[in-house]
């Protein structure tokens, strides 16, 4: 089987706990004003690869992660080639190497074949990183391009198999740092009990010549980043310090 991919990354340390070999999946489903990576939205522009020849890639880089790290698959989003990415997992449990997938949940689904595909990657997985893109769902169709309603099933499942998950909730100014959609997303994540991490990412605009040159208007080239004050206050309403159950 083949995946296709958009690039390799040696020594992440933000994407899961200890040092991960990150591997960004290409292709995406959803459209995100703020997204920083466009140039991963289209599948095909991807590089094909084998599970073996990723994992083999990887293991080169094994005595780095220590007792935490492992592979962690990113985007894009890795959901879309889900039955590759199964496979990928499956043979690196059997190296007893720790998994994560980082996704924005956007394929979730839990009727036909794709969902017994999940049910059977969720046991070979050992943690999610999942965004709230934002928990208002009008909102979330303006900001993403697609609904949020199939996302939320989502968190809700995996809380349900008790799959641990880190949260991550970019903080953009006029869209999403607001102090009543800021506790309205907190009101949801407290109705979970997975929850590891919550984390804020205040926005940034360090994306916008990407668009340029792939020749995509970047509609929020006149957005600023939030304040340092905002960022703590929104990391005070989702109760950011409370997650701890995690050890870097």
């Amino acid at each position: 089987m083949t995946g296709y991919i958009h690039q390799l990354e040696s020594f992440g340390s933000v994407d899961g706990p200890g040092v991960r070999f990150i591997i960004f999946f290409a292709g995406c489903p959803l459209r995100c004003k703020y997204c920083h990576n466009p140039d991963t939205w289209d599948i095909t522009k991807g590089k094909p690869y084998t599970a073996d020849e990723l994992l083999a890639e990887a293991l080169t880089c094994r005595e780095y992660w220590g007792e935490k790290g492992g592979i962690t698959v990113s985007g894009g989003e890795p959901l879309m080639q889900i039955d590759f990415l199964l496979e990928l997992f499956t043979k690196a449990k059997e190296q007893k190497i720790n998994t994560c997938i980082d996704t924005a949940g956007g394929p979730f689904t839990k009727e036909g074949a794709w969902f017994e595909q999940f049910r059977r990657l969720m046991s070979v997985t050992d943690l999610l990183l999942m965004d709230i893109k934002h928990i208002d769902e009008d909102e979330h169709v303006q900001l993403t391009g697609h609904t949020g309603k199939n996302i939320r099933e989502m968190f809700r499942y995996l809380d349900g198999i008790k799959k641990p998950i880190w949260i991550r909730h970019v903080l953009v100014p006029g869209i999403t740092d607001n102090d009543e959609y800021l506790m309205l997303t907190r009101d949801f994540i407290r109705t979970l009990s997975n929850v590891q991490r919550v984390e804020i990412l205040p926005y940034h605009g360090l994306g916008a010549m990407k668009y340029k040159d792939l020749g995509i208007d970047y509609v929020l080239k006149d957005t600023e980043s939030p304040s340092a004050e905002r960022v703590a206050r929104a990391k005070e309403i989702l109760e950011c310090e409370k997650y701890d159950g995690w050890k870097q």
